[in-house]
């Protein structure tokens, strides 16, 4: 006889939700490695933001909901004139962060871009730094910043190794969502209770589906996405903090959790039973390995698995610039996370349909020999129709060991190899780059070009004697995490 009642213990919060919460609570970082990157990470961060703030698509989204809002102690947003509540900030700051799709990169399982929780973590560190010394007590200091990111990063990072969202339709920007909320409840003051209420309010949330990243529906909602979830993450931290009860069995709940009903798709290439498809896999500890091996986009504003495809077509521009007309064909080999996120063919609808479109970030710097922002632009792109000849023109080919590879620990490859065939039967030879210049292994190479970019970005919206102190600050460690969040942003305020 079948039951007709449901027997109501109240479990303890799911483990996964117990390990962050303690991650947050009580880690130490004692890696120099991981603090050194998180302030490259910040200014390179910040810098992304600033450059976005020369697109009108970007700026509209800016500023108070109600017009002429008045916020004690507001965030601040860098780069603008706009003091705003932390909720709203947090939008705000990750809208322009995020953008350009220029900030850094997360690959494994699941991909992403930590960086993005930076709009959470500043507007309320600066937010609640403004009401403390109000209050005659000492503000945060960047250092707390940086120790928010690279937890940020690590709960991101670690929780995506093994875990494929993507597979199952939800965007990364769930992760952002719960890593956010777990950093600023922490930076509000939260206890292990409210902690963990804050982590399962966070993950019972509805969630972004990824229908906006995909052709044919690829549109510019990806670059606001992490802003939405790192201002909800903000949200729901403050909720918690207001003494709203969790929700302990969020993730385990049978029929109702978050494995039953959104994480329970089968995964035919994994092979795995349904048991074992409806849990996270945590593969390692929480630590700071994240933030040590982050992917930061130095020379292109591109989805990240085409960076090598673009340094590859950078690289074969001087031979092919002037025989465009005489292509036959253009081989891209790549790896299967490219293939099934970024190769499309067809018409491209908008900046945001080009900027995840392999064949395309291809194209332009094959022809032109960069790609920048303005390279994805209506007017760019109308203007010039040898790019979508040539992206006829092009075969799309997995290559196993590149797909292998980028999934290795020790690897995390990123390869793309191009090769240009012409009419009377001669060929380039085939450029392949398997490590894009934003990669741990390239480190030494990467940050001089890092830093550039961070200057570059400066100068689109400061004086340049701004420029310079912004930048001598960023460029000292210790000062830097010594200076109080308010001061900081006071730098980079209009």
């Amino acid at each position: 006889m079948s039951a007709t009642f449901d027997v109501n213990v109240r479990p303890d919060y799911d483990e996964v939700l117990q390990k962050i919460a303690d991650y947050v609570l009580n880690y130490e970082i004692d890696s120099d490695e991981a603090w050194d990157t998180a302030r490259n990470c910040l200014i390179d961060t910040l810098g992304c933001g600033l450059l976005a703030l020369r697109f009108p698509e970007c700026t509209k989204h800016l500023g108070p909901i109600v017009e002429g809002t008045v916020v004690p102690h507001g965030a601040r947003v860098p780069g603008t004139r706009f003091r705003l509540d932390p909720v709203k900030a947090a939008w705000d700051i990750g809208c322009i962060v995020r953008w350009l799709d220029y900030n850094d990169t997360w690959l494994a399982a699941e991909w992403g871009h930590p960086s993005d929780n930076l709009g959470a973590i500043l507007a309320v560190a600066d937010y609640l730094s403004q009401k403390q010394l109000a209050e005659g007590k000492a503000p945060y200091v960047m250092k707390d910043v940086l120790e928010a990111m690279i937890m940020a990063h690590e709960i991101q990072g670690v929780v995506a190794l093994e875990n494929s969202f993507n597979r199952v339709g939800l965007d990364h920007v769930v992760l952002v969502k719960v890593a956010s909320t777990a950093v600023v409840a922490k930076l509000m003051g939260a206890n292990r209770e409210q902690l963990l209420s804050a982590l399962s309010h966070a993950w019972v949330d509805g969630q972004a589906l990824r229908t906006y990243r995909h052709a044919p529906n690829a549109g510019s909602r990806k670059s606001w996405a992490a802003g939405d979830a790192s201002s909800r993450a903000v949200r729901l931290a403050d909720i918690a903090m207001r003494g709203e009860m969790g929700i302990p069995g969020v993730l385990t709940a049978p029929q109702w959790g978050f494995y039953d009903v959104l994480f329970s798709k089968t995964n035919k290439d994994q092979k795995l039973k349904p048991e074992e498809e409806r849990q996270f896999s945590l593969p390692q500890a929480f630590g700071s390995y994240v933030m040590e091996n982050i992917l930061f986009k130095i020379s292109f504003p591109a989805e990240f698995h085409a960076q090598t495809a673009a340094e590859a077509a950078v690289t074969l521009h001087p031979e092919v610039k002037d025989r465009l007309d005489e292509i036959d064909k253009i081989v891209i080999t790549t790896h299967e996370s490219a293939i099934r996120i970024i190769s499309k063919v067809g018409r491209l609808a908008n900046p945001a349909d080009r900027d995840h479109c392999l064949q395309y970030m291809t194209a332009v710097p094959l022809i032109f020999g960069s790609l920048t922002a303005e390279h994805y632009e209506d007017s760019f792109h109308d203007g010039h129709p040898i790019i979508d000849d040539l992206r006829d023109k092009m075969e799309v080919v997995e290559d196993p060991r590149y797909t292998r590879e980028y999934l290795e620990p020790e690897k995390r490859s990123i390869a793309n190899a191009i090769q240009v065939f012409f009419k009377d039967g001669s060929s380039t030879d085939k450029v392949a780059v398997e490590y894009p210049i934003g990669h741990r292994r390239r480190r030494e190479d990467g940050i001089p070009l890092l830093e550039e970019k961070f200057r570059a970005n400066l100068a689109t919206r400061f004086p340049g004697q701004q420029c310079q102190r912004i930048f001598r600050l960023c460029k000292d460690q210790q000062r830097l995490e010594e200076v109080s969040v308010p001061d900081f942003v006071s730098f980079f305020v209009i």
